[in-house]
């Protein structure tokens, strides 16, 4: 695997990805991609040719929406993914709020969002077009994710309290734990 066109083509022959995919395109949010972790741990699985698929502790669902920012909305989209693939840990988020969350400014659209990810190799995102097309979002690039690297988006690299939750992350993450291949560039 060696470019975004590889990554999309390993995407779509994933039928349990794509299932995912799917019930996040029929809730029809402006801006949407189902991103991070998910997109991350099958590349890496893949290129550690891992026998089974990494657990996920939750699948992210991010959209922008600066029309109605409540929580409760994010809710209820979780609740109907539930209802089309009850098994998945859905976890869907408004990227108009978040920046609240992380007491930074806010961001203009997903893909904003997405390039203050705390890794580069993280900072993916992946949606499909009504006839089922993958689009692969990857505002930092698909270098990191390809060659196993994990490193801090520029954004997180720009402060030392942002830095920390990067360093917080890499620990708590256990990025190495599980995939052998990994390396970590540091902040500090």
């Amino acid at each position: 695997m060696q470019s975004r066109e590889d990554i999309i083509a390993l995407i779509h022959t994933d039928e349990w990805m794509m299932d995912i995919l799917r019930a996040a395109r029929s809730l029809q949010l402006p801006d949407w991609w189902v991103c991070a972790g998910f997109v991350r741990s099958k590349i890496w699985d893949t290129l550690h040719e891992c026998k089974e698929r990494t657990p996920l502790s939750d699948v992210d669902v991010i959209y922008f929406d600066a029309s109605n920012i409540s929580e409760d909305i994010e809710k209820r989209f979780e609740e109907q993914l539930k209802q089309i693939i009850p098994y998945i840990p859905w976890s869907v988020k408004n990227q108009a709020r978040m920046h609240t969350v992380n007491n930074i400014p806010p961001y203009s659209s997903s893909m904003d969002a997405m390039s203050k990810f705390p890794e580069t190799a993280t900072a993916l995102g992946l949606a499909l077009d009504d006839q089922d097309n993958v689009r692969l979002a990857a505002p930092c690039g698909v270098d990191d994710v390809l060659q196993v690297i994990i490193r801090p988006t520029s954004y997180f690299s720009e402060s030392k309290h942002l830095a920390a939750i990067y360093e917080k992350r890499i620990v708590q993450k256990n990025f190495k734990g599980k995939w052998h291949k990994v390396t970590v560039i540091h902040t500090m």
